[in-house]
């Protein structure tokens, strides 16, 4: 029987959503084993003088627990 976990994480990028999504899962995968899948819960933006600053994405990864 395999038993996964899902937890919460935030990333953050000056260069767009999708580089948030890539460095949250490269880092996420450092700390977890067995990252099998994220789902990108939210997207935001940070704003200074009108412009964008930085994007965040939350995303919940699911990862396999060990035997």
């Amino acid at each position: 029987m395999t038993i996964a976990r899902v937890t919460e994480i935030s990333a953050t990028s000056d260069k767009g959503f999708e580089d948030a999504i890539r460095q949250g899962l490269a880092r996420a995968n450092d700390t977890l084993r067995n990252v099998k899948s994220a789902w990108v819960k939210e997207q935001t933006v940070d704003c200074d003088g009108g412009r964008i600053s930085s994007y965040r994405v939350n995303m919940m990864v699911t990862f396999v627990l060990d035997d």
